[in-house]
């Protein structure tokens, strides 16, 4: 039994702790510091499959920290990378490229790049750097593309200048058809995996009459996709040589993939998803797998009527690490690696409509505790990043860019 001693210690943690035992995989968290953050009703009676799965309880970062807007200035920013000196690439959403110095101060315009579709949710999305930009100096990123029938996700590479003022050799290595007439849900987050090559997450682009894509093997929309720095599909992946499917699908059933990050801890790929109403998702992305989507919710329409059939459960398909409902809906996120101990390893998630940061502590690959930063800012949250510095980056849709960092 643990003693009121160790509580206090406990406590003194500050986040969600197993009382009475060691909190090994596939235990329930039965006491925690504080209640759920979120205290709104949720849209649904919809029950979660396992205990911990949503509205875990609160947490409280014990370490005093600031938050500092470092630049205000930027148009609709949407994607970020950190250089290998400490500076910072990011996208603008309605077509523009620029490199930001370690304090957050503009340094270079950087173009050359295709023209992007700049409507709806649409534009310069996510950018990336090669893990030998050192010597290679390639980028890569992510954009909404006209094309026929209508706009799609494109991903394209270009090398950098010695200036770096503008991108040479641009190819577009993909795209994620079939196009659509539509405006929304791109996805679009990219990272490399230690083999050097690409993870690319693309959205079911939203209509109902093309959401269903999401399940099918023949598109590339509402998927994971591995591909290689040429943009074709990874040798060896989960589809390859199945009749129908294209071979760089990775994982499948996405509604609107906005976050994908590494966890330093176990070396799994993590995603976030947009729900509709409610059903905002994380998840561990494994090969081959079924996330759901738009058979397998926890959301509902934006009319209010049930997704489908109202399934929140079916065999084969992969349940969420974590659901919200109400939607936070997430864009960015991260696993912080810096230098505020108490945040080693955790998952933060740029928060939307949420208008907050969400932490997240993990254990296990279980959500242990959450807790919502910043809410006194009052703004949507599109990306973040880890600096050289320790520090976390955070990029705003009102167009600022913060250092949140320990006293």
């Amino acid at each position: 039994m643990t003693s009121a001693k160790n509580k206090k210690m406990l406590i003194a943690l500050g986040f969600a702790t197993l009382i009475g035992g060691t909190a090994n995989a596939g235990t329930v968290q039965r006491d925690t510091v504080l209640g759920p953050v979120e205290t709104q009703k949720p849209n649904t009676d919809y029950k979660p499959a396992f205990r911990g799965q949503t509205r875990i309880g609160g947490i409280k970062t014990k370490t005093p920290y600031t938050a500092t807007v470092i630049n205000s200035d930027l148009k609709n920013p949407w994607g970020i990378h950190v250089l290998p000196d400490g500076r910072f690439i990011i996208t603008e959403k309605a077509g523009s490229i620029r490199i930001l110095k370690a304090s957050g101060a503009f340094d270079k315009q950087v173009t050359g790049f295709p023209a992007v579709l700049f409507k709806g949710q649409g534009g310069l999305l996510d950018i990336t750097i090669d893990p030998a930009f050192a010597t290679n100096r390639m980028v890569y990123w992510g954009y909404a593309e006209e094309a026929s029938g209508g706009s799609l996700l494109a991903i394209a590479k270009g090398k950098l200048s010695a200036d770096e003022t503008k991108l040479e050799n641009v190819q577009v290595i993909y795209r994620a058809e079939p196009a659509f007439k539509g405006t929304l849900q791109y996805g679009c987050r990219i990272v490399f995996d230690k083999q050097g090559n690409l993870f690319v997450s693309t959205g079911e682009r939203s209509g109902a009459d093309i959401r269903m894509k999401a399940q099918d093997l023949g598109a590339g929309i509402g998927k994971v996709i591995h591909i290689t720095k040429a943009g074709k599909a990874v040798p060896g992946g989960p589809f390859a040589g199945k009749a129908g499917a294209l071979p760089e699908i990775y994982s499948y059933g996405h509604r609107n993939p906005d976050g994908l990050a590494w966890n330093p801890a176990t070396g799994e790929l993590w995603e976030a998803e947009f729900g509709p109403r409610g059903g905002d998702e994380i998840n561990i992305i494994k090969p081959g797998k079924n996330y759901g989507w738009p058979v397998v919710t926890y959301g509902i329409e934006y009319s209010g009527e049930k997704v489908g059939d109202g399934i929140q459960q079916k065999e084969g398909v992969v349940q969420p690490i974590y659901y919200w409902d109400p939607t936070i809906s997430p864009g960015g996120i991260t696993f912080y690696t810096g230098n505020l101990a108490e945040w080693k390893n955790n998952l933060f998630v740029g928060g939307l409509s949420g208008a907050h940061i969400a932490r997240l502590v993990i254990r296990n690959n279980k959500v242990v505790g959450e807790e919502r930063l910043l809410r006194d800012k009052n703004e949507r949250w599109r990306a973040l990043v880890t600096g050289k510095d320790g520090a976390l980056y955070g990029l705003t849709d009102s167009g600022k860019m913060y250092r949140i960092a320990k006293k």
